[in-house]
């Protein structure tokens, strides 16, 4: 019996779509920076102890944990308060420093040998931290746009993972009813087998006996046949002796008259004719002394009235009938059975339910498919405010960006337009307007990072504290199974006890040994431990109806009768045939027929007449002409008549001869196998049918034992494998952490790199600034500088070099 095979699988739709853009190298900066921030493992134990009801001090000591936990979160958010704080305020103190003249505000500039280097490094400074500030930015602007990729992709994705769970929560009962509606195999296999019960049973009982007694009923069969073969052949001798007689008696005759007409054909003929002779003009052979067959033909002719062949006919119909008897007689039997079958298909149809009841199937989808579809619509309802409101953010963060960007652009104008404005041999007061330019733009961009630091920095701090502690509490007790670890805890949600919702006793389920095994593709009944609230075996148990098949089959009663293939009169004869058959002495008869059938040959008795004849007068050439054409017409006669009889005569007796001389050894051999046989049947007869019903039975309940082990099997192994639960929660993961969290935390850090070093550029913008921009006051070779007025043109200026 073929069952259905495996238990087909649902078809889960793809995974999660991943935003267009990717910074996996950022990502892991951020990552390691996260970890060096929060290198503490989460305390697992204060979260779980967190709602219990404790002492102040107790509480205390809480507090004072998580703190500590959270101690490099509040570093950092500690140096963006100050930063947020301190920088405006230097700037002011900055601005109005610079106004008195102070903090590099008077326009003079010292000019010494080492101007030149000092410009030259302090460009190179600045082109350097530029080009750090606009990789920040390129990064800021790349994960913005992922993070506005990845909140628009999680509605769709999020809708196909809600709706996988609920394809896999609609399979189960469906695998469930598969299995069930599969017994209908070996229900229909088992009624069929008890319809054509005469062919199934019966053929083996058949089969089983005829194995002992086909070999016997073939060698009986065949010394039957050998004995009429013989019996024909003996009759042929005998029908040949007779027909060889009456021919040898007229040719006798014709021969003698001949004989006479040649003596006195002779006698006129004279002395040339004497030296002919007549004497062999007479039968070498006397048919008449053929041995007698008749005692061996009676012997071996079935004519005393042992129909042995007939008998034997009649055992082949016996056990021919073996089958119609067993068909007839086991009506009663299969009746019992076919009812007992009704009642297992009802049993097994009544266990579906009994499935569903136990473990609330049709309760379980339709509460997911109620919470798929609210969730469903309640993405859909805040989809597009959602979108609407991340294209508001996006815009903001652009414009963040952009601030960066702008004073990236002001220290590129100013560095590429400080040096080509500056002339050799030129006083810092009578500097190029381009140079004047150029450090304008310097002093622009440091007017503009005092403005909007502040401003980063406070984005900096909010994102930084939202997706940096997400990720690190979520994404990383995620994936360190940490997570899990809290969910095992008892009583941390109120009121909820996974072993005792599925009704264990023990307590071992757990929420990591259920995502584990899933991830594995475990079946959910190993995987929640479902046999300890729901036996298979009780209700796989057809146990009742099979024992009254059983009981009605051991009541069954087959008989094939009484089988006997010889009797012993039927040995008796077969002994005596056997030895009566035996053939006489044909050696002298066939010495006789291997001579010619004439004493001479009439042939060349009739060339020497003619030759004769051909040396006397024309009255006696005619008469010895004439007795040498009667002699060949007689021979020719002879020759047609004798020789087919000759020959027939000739292989019979080989025949009898050959096969006579077998036959005592072929008839006892085919005795003993009769013997043998008959001792089979006497003693094997009942115990072949008996062995043969219930290997019948065997295989009947063989059917329901494969469909049940196969039911169990399924059920336990196939039924509601949750690999998608696993990979639901890992697509929730993969949507929330890598996807949303990562672009988040990219983001801050690219924009919080750049805020970093706003501060570097400031100082050395305001720095470079002063050797391109124009000087209100020379720096000449004097003791002192002072102020010149513009007619007086005796000077030396101090050596000075262009960039």
């Amino acid at each position: 019996m073929e069952l259905m095979g495996n238990i087909s699988q649902p078809v889960y739709g793809p995974g999660p779509e991943a935003p267009g853009s990717s910074t996996p190298g950022l990502v892991g900066m951020v990552h390691g920076f996260l970890r060096m921030v929060q290198p503490n493992a989460l305390p697992i134990e204060l979260i779980t102890g967190f709602g219990q009801p404790e002492s102040e001090k107790a509480t205390g000591e809480q507090v004072e944990e998580l703190l500590l936990y959270e101690l490099g979160f509040l570093v950092c958010v500690a140096i963006g308060l100050l930063f947020i704080l301190l920088v405006p305020l230097v700037g002011c103190c900055f601005c109005c420093c610079r106004c008195c003249g102070n903090c590099g505000g008077r326009m003079y500039q010292k000019q010494g040998r080492r101007t030149g280097c000092r410009r030259r490094a302090l460009w190179a400074s600045v082109l350097l931290v530029s080009a750090l500030l606009l990789a920040g930015d390129v990064c800021a602007f790349i994960s913005n746009t992922r993070f506005s990729q990845a909140v628009c992709s999680t509605f769709p994705n999020v809708n196909t993972t809600l709706n996988n769970v609920h394809i896999y929560v609609a399979s189960i009962p469906q695998q469930i009813n598969y299995i069930i509606d599969s017994s209908d195999v070996p229900l229909s296999h088992a009624n069929y087998s008890l319809q054509d019960i005469g062919l199934n049973l019966g053929g083996t009982i058949m089969l089983s006996i005829r194995s002992g007694t086909d070999g016997a009923l073939r060698s009986l069969q065949g010394l039957l046949q050998e004995m009429q073969t013989l019996c024909g052949a003996f009759s042929s001798i005998a029908s040949t002796r007779s027909h060889l007689e009456a021919l040898q008696s007229n040719y006798s005759e014709q021969l003698a008259i001949l004989r006479d007409g040649l003596n006195q054909t002779l006698q006129r003929c004279g002395q040339p004719c004497s030296s002919v002779s007549l004497h062999g003009l007479a039968f070498s052979a006397n048919f008449s002394t053929i041995p007698s067959v008749e005692q061996q033909r009676e012997a071996l002719d079935d004519g005393s009235g042992f129909d042995i062949e007939h008998d034997l006919e009649r055992v082949n119909d016996t056990l021919n009938r073996i089958t119609d008897k067993v068909q007839e007689g086991s009506q009663d039997v299969v009746k019992k059975t076919q009812e007992e079958l009704g009642l297992i298909r009802q049993e097994i149809r009544s266990l579906k339910e009994q499935l569903q009841d136990q473990l609330r199937l049709m309760d379980m989808e339709e509460t997911v498919g109620v919470f798929v579809g609210n969730a469903t619509s309640m993405l859909n309802e805040y989809r597009e405010p959602t979108i609407a409101l991340d294209g508001l953010r996006w815009s903001v963060c652009v414009l963040l960006c952009c601030m960066v960007l702008l004073v990236v652009l002001c220290n590129a104008v100013g560095l590429v337009l400080g040096p080509l404005g500056l002339k050799e041999n030129v006083l810092p007061t009578q500097r190029s307007s381009l140079s004047n330019a150029g450090g304008n733009f310097f002093m622009a961009g440091v007017g503009f990072s005092f403005i909007f630091s502040w401003v980063l920095m406070l984005l900096v701090v909010i994102t930084f504290v939202l997706g940096g502690n997400t990720y690190m509490l979520v994404c990383e007790s995620w994936r360190s199974q940490q997570l899990f670890q809290i969910l095992d805890t008892p009583g941390l949600i109120p009121g909820f006890n996974l072993s005792e919702l599925l009704g264990q006793q023990d307590g071992t389920t757990n929420f990591s040994e259920i995502y584990r095994q899933c991830q594995q593709d475990a079946a959910l009944w190993q995987t929640l431990h479902l046999d300890q609230s729901v036996s298979l075996d009780e209700l796989l148990n057809i146990s009742q109806y099979t024992g009254e098949i059983s009981t009605a089959f051991e009541k069954m009663n087959i008989t094939v009768g009484p089988i006997s293939l010889l009797s012993q009169s039927q040995r008796e004869w077969l002994t005596n045939a056997s030895q009566a058959g035996q053939p006489p002495d044909f050696t002298l008869t066939l010495e006789q027929l291997d001579q010619s059938v004439t004493q001479e040959s009439l042939l060349d008795l009739a060339a020497k007449l003619e030759q004769l004849g051909d040396s006397q007068g024309e009255d006696v050439k005619e008469d010895l002409k004439a007795d040498a054409l009667k002699l060949r017409e007689l021979d020719k006669e002879m020759q047609t008549s004798f020789s087919g009889e000759l020959q027939s005569l000739k292989e019979n007796i080989h025949l009898v001869q050959s096969r006579a001389s077998e036959l005592k050894a072929q008839t006892n051999t085919a005795l003993n196998e009769a013997s043998k046989a008959q001792e089979f049947l006497e003693r094997e007869t009942t115990n072949i049918i008996k062995n043969e019903t219930w290997a019948f039975l065997e295989q009947l309940l063989d059917f329901f034992e494969t469909y049940i082990s196969w039911a169990k099997s399924g059920l336990k192994e196939d039924v509601a494998r949750c690999k998608t639960i696993a990979q639901t929660l890992d697509n929730m993961e993969a949507i929330t952490c890598d996807y949303i969290l990562d672009s988040l935390n990219a983001f801050w850090f690219s924009l919080g790199w750049c805020t970093f070093f706003l501060l570097p550029s400031v100082i050395l913008a305001v720095r470079l600034a002063k050797f391109y921009r124009r000087m209100s006051i020379a720096d000449v070779y004097r003791n002192e500088a002072v102020e010149l007025p513009p007619t007086f043109n005796f000077y030396i200026p101090r050596p000075a070099t262009r960039h």
